[in-house]
């Protein structure tokens, strides 16, 4: 792969338990978490949409899926376990960015 937004191994590691930790244990995981990070950073950083995902990161409904149980908030509230990822590799602004560009175009 090799793409501006992909972060370093070293980068993820900070933030790994956080990932795994949200995922309902049914059966074994067939990707990569690092891939699916990377993947779901290239479309915050870049604005496109899930589909135009390059084939390099895992399928995009995959990285898209994952998107979505990481975005989850908790029922205390606070930070979603992506927010709190994205803060701690300094990436919390393009991910505001992003997500006030897709309420701009009526996506929520």
């Amino acid at each position: 792969m090799g793409y501006p937004s992909d972060i370093s191994r070293q980068e993820f590691e900070k933030i790994s338990p956080l990932l795994e930790g949200a995922r309902k244990k049914t059966k074994p995981r067939t990707l990569d978490l690092y891939d699916v990070f990377n993947g779901l950073l290239y479309v915050v950083r870049t604005g496109c949409q899930w589909r135009a995902l390059p084939k390099d990161y895992p399928k995009w409904r995959s990285v898209h899926q994952y998107f979505l149980t990481w975005s989850e908030q908790p029922k205390e509230g606070g930070e979603s376990i992506l927010e709190g990822c994205l803060k701690k590799i300094g990436y919390q602004r393009a991910y505001q960015k992003w997500q006030e560009a897709l309420h701009e175009h009526g996506y929520s």
